[in-house]
């Protein structure tokens, strides 16, 4: 490291859990993050402030005023642009070290089967079942951990789905492919501005714990919060035997 990445990323090397040694694993990881909106926005500003090598960011959508409540990322003056390009120079001004690849495009199932390879962890910030679902199964064919988290209204989800432990339950184990719950928009049922970034946050540190092979993560356990009483539910995730995407 060169004396100006010790001194950036020295808050860090103190720590007896990362120093030096980890610091470099997090120089050299390359995340993958599904969704430039409200929880992709903080989940790519943290990993890119930690010293994350290299960022592929993936969104089809252009920025709205109307993003701009809980989308820190963006700013007034990104309105109109694609999200993924106001995003990158968000992040390069947050750290020039870090290299930001930026897809305007939705991840279908063929994007992911020819990208994954060279992705050490991936962040589900995406907000449709359908796309978390192709996700999910691109992850356990390539065996790469998934950072999954969810927010609407008030309420917020996270977990951990890593297919690289033969007992770890995936995606579809939790939430089966077949039932697709009704159709949920920020559009239309709102979302509390600062949930994304408490929610998006924390699929920062799970991806960074994974990154340096650190700690327990939420793999087998799903967080649910409550930001009206400020209350967190644990739900124990059991790999399911018979689900359609990991049992075989």
């Amino acid at each position: 490291m060169q004396d100006t990445e010790l001194l950036r990323y020295s808050r860090h090397i103190l720590l007896d859990d990362i120093g030096i040694e980890g610091q470099e694993r997090i120089c050299g990881a390359h995340a993958l993050i599904i969704g430039a909106g409200g929880l992709g926005a903080p989940a790519a500003m943290y990993l890119a402030a930690a010293g994350i090598g290299k960022i592929t960011l993936i969104d089809p959508d252009t920025v709205d005023l109307t993003n701009l409540q809980r989308q820190i990322i963006h700013t007034t003056h990104s309105v109109g642009q694609a999200k993924v390009l106001s995003a990158s120079a968000s992040l390069q001004a947050i750290n020039p070290l870090t290299q930001v690849e930026v897809v305007q495009s939705r991840a279908d199932a063929a994007w992911l089967a020819d990208n994954l390879e060279s992705v050490d962890v991936v962040l589900d910030c995406c907000d449709n079942f359908t796309t978390r679902q192709a996700v999910n199964k691109a992850c356990v064919l390539a065996r790469v951990p998934l950072v999954s988290g969810a927010a609407i209204r008030f309420d917020g989800q996270i977990s951990v789905y890593d297919s690289r432990a033969d007992d770890a339950p995936c995606y579809a184990c939790a939430f089966h492919p077949d039932d697709a719950p009704p159709p949920t928009q920020c559009s239309t049922m709102g979302v509390f501005s600062p949930l994304v970034g408490v929610i998006g946050a924390m699929q920062a540190a799970e991806a960074l714990k994974l990154v340096l092979g650190i700690s327990t993560t939420l793999r087998g356990r799903l967080l649910l919060l409550d930001g009206l009483r400020m209350e967190w539910t644990e739900m124990r995730l059991p790999r399911n035997p018979s689900c359609p995407v990991c049992a075989h």
